[in-house]
């Protein structure tokens, strides 16, 4: 074969393994878009019915308003060539402007469309029930547009302006990037907002089971599902060496949820003398959130110690920040998410093969997973917290306790989500 011909072979393959490359990435997006789907169910049935037709709203605006703004803006501030206050955030070129610039990058924009959408999404359930839709309509709007770009150009970007990225932090698919950003904004959210009527009776909690636990069930599995292209996509390729790559993030993807179930069921087997379904559900997701920064990072091995660790730390967590700081989450978004997001940040320094402490690189990774970690939650608690108190003396963040009795879906959207059901207070 002449050097031409194998020049020309060579730019063949080339071209082929980028096609490959953007297909793989287009299709996990489309995998993560469903994930939406997943959330919505995960909230619904976890919560009372009639507030369903709510839940289902800001799910949809979330994917909604976050597209366009995301596009729009949010892009470019994440993604933009030109850094702005030392490479605080980054802005696209003067002569495009904010909106998306890449005629190259449709399908990122397209995979971090979704992603800044599941940040966002994060924050419905932990403030389910009680909380006003314009509100919620504008703390989803400022998240996609600005919170999540500007902590997600901090990483991702992978270059010399993305401060975390030079200092070597390790989050292949966004346990902090993502989910402790999106904990830590419903963290602040559940708080503010306060908790459902009679959740808290003389400083005890009381149980309100959700409707539907078939609804949360089948949003576990859609949301296992739409994590495979959440991980694996981010390998962002499919090709060559990254075959074996992504291979290995789906795989430890579905060893950590498993081990994930498996800890939270004999955890709370244990300790309630119960096999708990709701615990065993949120323990796969806290396992697939754990295992989301190191998945590219970690063995199988690792993996199953990770989700088997979140496993029994959510279960934890959801009785802590109920019991004794008598925050009301009603589907354990801020456990699941910025607990588990935060944790298996960190446990990456651990069980890392590249720098982590068992296997012989000392604390540093640790360490720098665990302020870059940090770093994150703390952003979306300050800007949400700043946000929310904004919203709180203007436009209020609760409905009123009528509205609250006899359900946001007939209040908020003049509809019911079960019109055969006649609506009580105890629904």
């Amino acid at each position: 074969m002449s050097q031409l011909e194998q020049e020309t072979l060579d730019k063949a393959i080339e071209a082929i393994n980028g096609d490959m490359g953007a297909l793989w990435i287009t299709i996990a997006a489309i995998l993560v878009f469903f994930m939406q789907a997943g959330f919505t169910l995960v909230e619904v049935g976890f919560t009372r019915s009639k507030n369903s037709g709510n839940i289902i709203m800001k799910n949809l605006m979330d994917l909604s308003v976050g597209s366009i703004m995301f596009w729009a803006v949010g892009y470019g501030i994440m993604y933009g060539s030109d850094t702005v206050l030392g490479g605080f955030f980054r802005s696209s070129p003067a002569d495009q402007g904010y909106f998306f610039f890449s005629a190259d990058d449709w399908y990122n924009l397209f995979f971090q469309t979704v992603f800044c959408a599941t940040a966002a999404t994060i924050v419905s359930g932990a403030v389910a029930g009680r909380t006003k839709f314009s509100t919620y309509l504008i703390l989803s709007a400022v998240l996609t547009t600005i919170i999540y770009p500007i902590s997600g150009s901090w990483y991702w970007p992978f270059d010399d302006d993305a401060w975390l990225n030079v200092a070597g932090f390790v989050d292949f698919a966004g346990s902090s990037v993502v989910h402790a950003v999106g904990g830590g904004a419903a963290l602040v959210a559940a708080i503010m907002v306060g908790p459902r009527i009679g959740k808290y009776v003389d400083g005890k909690p009381q149980v309100i089971p959700g409707h539907n636990m078939m609804f949360g069930a089948l949003g576990v599995f859609i949301l296992w599902l739409g994590w495979f292209g959440f991980n694996g996509g981010s390998q962002l390729a499919w090709g060559g060496d990254d075959t074996v790559a992504a291979g290995s993030v789906i795989i430890n993807t579905n060893i950590a949820a498993a081990a994930g179930a498996i800890a939270a069921l004999f955890f709370t087997w244990m300790r309630y003398k119960k096999a708990d379904l709701s615990m065993t559900l949120n323990g796969a997701l806290a396992g697939l959130v754990g295992i989301t920064a190191g998945c590219g990072a970690v063995n199988a091995f690792g993996s199953l110690i990770i989700g088997l660790i979140c496993g029994i730390v959510v279960v934890i967590s959801i009785e802590t920040l109920d019991k004794k700081f008598k925050i009301d989450d009603p589907v354990g978004a801020i456990s699941v998410h910025g607990v588990c997001g935060f944790l298996g940040t960190v446990l990456v320094g651990i069980f890392a093969l590249d720098g982590g402490l068992i296997y012989g690189g000392g604390a540093k990774l640790l360490w720098v997973q665990t302020y870059g970690s940090l770093a994150y939650i703390l952003w979306a608690v300050v800007t949400t917290f700043i946000l929310l108190f904004i919203l709180k003396k203007t436009l209020g963040l609760r409905v009123s306790e009528k509205e609250e009795v006899e359900g946001l879906d007939i209040h908020e959207h003049g509809m019911e989500s079960y019109p055969e059901h006649i609506s009580n207070s105890n629904d």
